[in-house]
């Protein structure tokens, strides 16, 4: 089930980065909380941002049956929580995200790499075909 978690995690970080997201990183909760598995935490610039990174998330996991469990806080409100079970996303603007400073708090979860550079090809490949 773990590795599952761990796929669901990446495919939000990567879907968040498609958006054009900042600083996404995937903490690895799983060996000191009970609460989730992993957190996905991102940053957009602008509330319509966090509105769109928002949406193409839930329509992305939705295409590969995963639900939607719970969501609180609005992009107006500079931050979007998601919770997906193992797996909890948390969209904020840079103000917010530097006030919950959720990196901070959970500094003993370990950082999981996520494939960058996938979504930075299929963008190339985009501009050179156009």
């Amino acid at each position: 089930m773990k590795n599952y978690s761990l796929k669901v995690a990446k495919m939000i970080a990567e879907a968040a980065e498609e958006k054009k997201a900042k600083d996404t990183v995937i903490l690895n909760l799983s060996k000191i909380t009970l609460l989730t598995d992993y957190f996905v935490i991102t940053t957009g610039e602008s509330a319509p941002q966090l509105k769109a990174i928002n949406n193409f998330i839930i329509e992305k996991l939705k295409k590969k049956e995963i639900k939607l469990l719970h969501q609180e806080g609005t992009p107006e409100a500079g931050w979007v929580l998601m919770d997906y079970g193992d797996v909890v996303v948390h969209i904020f603007t840079k103000e917010k995200r530097d006030f919950y400073d959720l990196e901070y708090l959970w500094q003993e979860a370990r950082k999981v790499r996520f494939k960058r550079e996938k979504i930075e090809k299929k963008l190339e490949g985009r501009n050179n075909n156009g």
